[in-house]
């Protein structure tokens, strides 16, 4: 059947969350990604997560590298320049997450593809920007540090704690996000146009777009944030907006009148007071009864009279569950000789060009000679591994 990027090339010299996360994606929806390595494969490969690696390679990385063909080069070598600006021409899109102007430095920048494929899609991924002030500065852009700089961990957790940033890279994430994005709409400009173009996007802009309702209300509000003691969910929020504790776990309160969920709790004196002004005061008396039952009892009584509520699980419960009911969310899938890994499935579903698990994470270069193999002679991918410079 055929794939929605089906036909579509993309030379991608990503590494870590932004990048790889993003081309994932569109290798996912069909196009060839091929995946530009260092000669000793991509720095994620050895990140330990919880300490420790999935045969070899770090579980980072098998999350985000399905569905590419690996090439490992030495990228200051001037030949595997040259082969690369040759894959070049038969490229659709470029797409780099390097400190910005070390590709350019190296003679793989826009304009040196531009060169050879004037209508190249060329898109780079950074912390800060390309020439922001703190870009110029060289300061590192990890998700961390941009959660910390852009407000989002500061308005995390109860007003008592450290900020608090998010469970997951979700800025990386997003900025995966945009980044795929970015490149499918000028895949259409081009189509529709006949025109390429540089495509950029960064961590620190997405983080920013990520609070886009929250800075509309801060800016146009003139209020700061500030986050409740008692845990109203976001430091943004009316009570009953929350998560609270129950005789047996946790359950998350979303949007509700504070009349209707004090009445159904059993806490109607706390229906007179300010959902904002008393969020605090609210919230603990509401606390104070959901303590008294277990979570499904309260989600019997919440759920029928349309409480927007659920209990609060942990990422393995979830998982399990998508297991038990053989969603498409968790695929299985064999590494070579080496056994199989699990992943997590493509989210877009398309019913006329879905989505297929072509290829397993890559080990390092593992088709080098046959994607060099395109524009290369044999005695000329010879003579580079020869050399060193490809593997």
């Amino acid at each position: 059947m055929t794939m929605a990027l089906e036909g579509v090339r993309i030379l991608d010299f990503t590494q870590m969350m932004l990048g790889p996360f993003g081309t994932q994606l569109l290798a996912d929806l069909g196009a060839d990604v091929i995946k530009v390595e260092r000669l000793e494969g991509e720095w994620e490969r050895g990140l330990p997560m919880q300490g420790e690696l999935v045969r070899g390679d770090s579980a980072a990385f098998l999350a985000m590298n399905r569905n590419k063909r690996s090439v490992a080069v030495d990228l200051r070598s001037e030949r595997v320049q040259d082969a690369l600006l040759r894959i070049g021409t038969e490229c659709d899109v470029v797409v780099e997450n390097f400190r910005p102007g070390v590709l350019a430095a190296r003679g793989l920048g826009y304009e040196d593809f531009r060169k050879v494929k004037p209508d190249i899609i060329y898109c780079s991924g950074s912390g800060w920007g390309q020439d922001t002030r703190y870009a110029k500065e060289g300061r590192p852009g990890q998700d961390l540090l941009i959660q910390a700089m852009s407000g989002l961990a500061a308005n995390g957790g109860r007003a008592q704690d450290p900020p608090t940033p998010a469970g997951t890279a979700i800025v990386d994430a997003a900025s995966a996000l945009y980044l795929a994005n970015g490149i499918l709409a000028a895949l259409v400009a081009r189509a529709r146009h006949g025109i390429g173009q540089k495509v950029e996007v960064d961590l620190y802009s997405t983080a920013i777009a990520l609070q886009c309702q929250e800075i509309s209300s801060l800016v146009n509000q003139d209020k700061e944030f500030s986050r409740s003691a008692s845990g109203v969910g976001q430091a943004w929020l009316n009570a009953p907006f929350g998560v609270y504790r129950t005789r047996n776990g946790w359950l998350a309160i979303a949007m509700a009148p504070v009349r209707t969920v004090a009445d159904l709790l059993g806490a109607q004196d706390v229906a007179r007071l300010d959902p904002w002004a008393d969020r605090d005061r609210i919230k603990t008396a509401l606390e104070e009864q959901t303590v008294r039952h277990d979570t499904q009892h309260w989600l019997d009584v919440l759920l029928p009279a349309g409480v927007w509520c659920a209990r609060v699980r942990s990422t393995a419960e979830a998982v399990d569950e998508l297991r038990r009911d053989g969603s498409d969310l968790i695929v299985r899938t064999r590494q070579g000789q080496d056994g199989d890994v699990e992943l997590i499935g493509c989210p877009v579903r398309l019913s006329g060009t879905p989505w297929r698990l072509r290829y397993a994470p890559p080990r390092v270069g593992e088709h080098t000679d046959e994607v060099l193999g395109e524009v290369l002679p044999p005695e000329q991918l010879t003579r580079l591994r020869e050399a060193g410079v490809v593997a």
